[in-house]
């Protein structure tokens, strides 16, 4: 059994089965409430929280059933179990979306493409794979040298300015 230190006129102490509140109200006169609940709930983790309209009584459930009712005398036979994971749904057809997830992810990481799109997906990959020098050194090299220069090692660019450097047959402009 938990008990809760009373607040403002306010005393409530939580059993596993059991929740019982004594709410002194501006009558003066108190206001008992004793629930015998459907199912275990966790004492250390339930609370009380008196707000300027109500009093809120947060109880932690022992398992992840749906309660038909608050208070009973233990009959279980119609609990529901319920995956927190699951997605709501008013479709008859039921769809594994963190599955789907993965297996599009696995399509794009095996994917055959050509051409630029094959480079930048390599330059993705090498940002997203690599550590957090290795992404300074992408961002400081390609910023400073307007687009023509990508290098990955830290110890090159860290203190110095990486200068433009323009393929062979073309010259760089400053617009």
């Amino acid at each position: 059994m938990v008990k809760n230190v009373p607040k403002d006129g306010v005393h409530v102490s939580f059993m596993e089965k059991e929740m019982s509140a004594t709410i002194q109200l501006p009558s003066g006169d108190n206001y008992n409430l004793n629930l015998h609940l459907l199912h275990p709930v966790v004492p250390q983790q339930s609370s009380f929280k008196i707000l300027t309209t109500k009093v809120e009584i947060k109880m932690k459930k022992t398992e992840a059933v749906r309660w038909e009712k608050l208070e009973g005398e233990g009959h279980e036979s119609s609990v529901k179990h319920f995956n927190p994971n699951q997605y709501p749904t008013s479709s008859h057809y039921t769809c594994k979306w963190d599955k789907l997830v993965v297996e599009i992810n696995e399509e794009e990481k095996n994917e055959q493409v050509e051409g630029d799109a094959a480079l930048n997906k390599l330059f993705q990959q090498i940002y997203s794979d690599g550590s957090d020098e290795v992404k300074r050194a992408m961002n400081k090299s390609f910023m400073e040298s307007a687009g023509t220069v990508l290098t990955t090692n830290w110890g090159d660019v860290a203190n110095k300015k990486v200068e433009v450097k323009p393929p062979d047959d073309s010259e760089y402009k400053k617009f």
